[in-house]
C-alpha cells in the first residue's frame, strides 16, 4: 500500500474499484506511516550468508597448512548437512507450482547449504582430483546439484547458481568485468555454445510455462538466455562470418521484446532494445565496409553525435511508454 500515491488511490476511487469507506480506511492507514522491515531483514540475511561463506573460505585459505584437508572437508560437509537437514525438515516437498517456506529464513539456509555443497565439490576435486583432470566437471556437477535443490525447495537464487554453473561448464562467464575480457570474442566455439545454451534455456522455459512446471522460474531463465544470446551474437557479428548471426540477433531481439510486453518485464524490454541497437549499428558498419562506400564515412562521423542523441531520446521515450502500458491498470 505504501507504493501507491494518493493520486493513484483517488483514481481507483473514481473508477469504482474502491468504495468511499475503503478509501477512508486506506487514508487512515497511510497516515500511520507504518513501514515493513521485511526487505531490510531479508537483505541482512542474504548478506550474512555471503559473509559466512566468504569467512569460511578466507579461514581455510589462511590456515590450510595447519588445519588439514580432511578436517576442512569434514567441517564443510557437516555444516552442509546441517543446513539441508533443517531445510528438508521444514520443506513442504516438491510441487510443480510455487511453494514457500513458512519462514523466509529457511530459503537462506537452503542457499547456504548449496554454497557449501559447491565449495565441497570444488575443494574435493582440487585436492584429490576425483573427477580426473578436467576441472570443468566441477561446474557440471554443481549445476546438476543446484538444479535439483532449486526445484525441490523452489529457490530462485540457487537456480541462478545452477544456470551460472552450467554456463561456466561451457567456458563462458557473464560478469561485467569479464564480458570485455572473455575469450568469447576470439573463440568461435564459445559463441556457438553460448547461443546453443541460450536457445535451450528458452525452449525449456516455454515448455515449463506450458506444463506449469515451476512457471515462475521463467524470469531467471529468460534473463540468462537474453544476455547469452545478446553477447554471443554481438561477438559473432564482429567476426568474418557475421552474416550468419543476423537471424539470431533479429530473432532474439524480437522474442525478448515481445516477452517483455507479455510478462511486463522492464529488464527484458530494455535489454532487447540495447542488444538490438548495438547489433544494428554493427550491421550497418559491416555493410558499409563490405560495399566499400568510403565516401559516406566522413559525413557519418559528423552526424554521429546527432544520431546518438536521437537514439537516446527514442530509447527514453520507448521505456516511458512501456512503463505507462505496464501500469495501465492503475494509472
Amino acid at each position: 500500500m505504501q507504493h501507491y500515491s494518493e493520486k493513484n488511490i483517488q483514481e481507483l476511487l473514481e473508477k469504482g474499484f474502491l468504495t468511499q469507506a475503503q478509501h477512508q480506511e486506506i487514508k487512515a492507514y497511510k497516515s500511520l506511516n507504518i513501514f515493513s522491515l521485511n526487505t531490510e531483514l531479508l537483505s541482512l540475511l542474504y548478506l550474512s550468508v555471503l559473509l559466512f561463506t566468504t569467512g569460511v573460505g578466507t579461514l581455510v585459505y589462511k590456515n590450510i597448512d595447519s588445519i588439514g584437508h580432511l578436517a576442512i572437508l569434514a567441517v564443510n560437509f557437516v555444516l552442509m548437512a546441517v543446513c539441508f537437514y533443517f531445510s528438508f525438515k521444514k520443506a513442504k516437498g516438491f510441487s510443480k507450482t510455487e511453494v514457500v517456506f513458512e519462514q523466509p529464513m529457511y530459503d537462506y539456509l537452503v542457499l547456504t547449504g548449496s554454497l557449501l555443497a559447491t565449495i565441497f565439490i570444488g575443494y574435493l576435486q582440487f585436492q584429490y582430483s576425483i573427477l580426473g583432470k578436467d576441472f570443468s566437471l566441477v561446474s557440471l556437477f554443481s549445476a546438476i546439484l543446484c538444479f535439483v535443490v532449486s526445484y525441490y525447495f523452489d529457490n530462485r537464487t540457487v537456480l541462478s547458481m545452477a544456470v551460472t554453473s552450467l554456463i561456466a561448464f561451457a567456458g563462458i562467464t557473464l560478469t561485467p568485468q569479464t564480458v570485455f575480457e572473455n575469450d568469447i570474442y576470439s573463440n568461435p566455439n564459445l559463441v556457438y555454445f553460448g547461443i546453443m545454451i541460450g536457445v535451450l534455456l528458452i525452449v525449456w522455459t516455454l515448455y515449463s510455462l506450458k506444463e506449469n512446471l515451476k512457471a515462475h522460474f521463467y524470469f531467471v531463465y529468460y534473463t540468462f538466455a537474453q544476455h547469452l544470446l545478446g553477447i554471443c551474437t554481438i561477438a559473432g557479428l564482429i567476426e568474418d562470418y557475421w552474416y550468419g548471426f543476423l537471424p539470431v540477433l533479429v530473432g532474439s531481439t524480437w522474442f525478448f521484446y515481445n516477452r517483455g510486453h507479455k510478462h511486463n518485464a522492464t529488464s527484458l524490454f530494455v535489454f532487447s532494445l540495447l542488444y538490438g541497437y548495438i547489433g544494428f549499428n554493427i550491421f550497418v558498419i559491416r555493410v558499409l565496409d563490405s560495399l566499400q562506400i568510403f565516401d559516406f564515412i566522413e559525413p557519418l562521423i559528423y552526424l554521429s553525435p546527432i544520431y546518438v542523441v536521437f537514439s537516446i531520446v527514442l530509447f527514453i521515450r520507448a521505456v516511458r511508454n512501456f512503463n505507462k502500458a505496464k501500469h495501465v491498470g492503475i494509472s
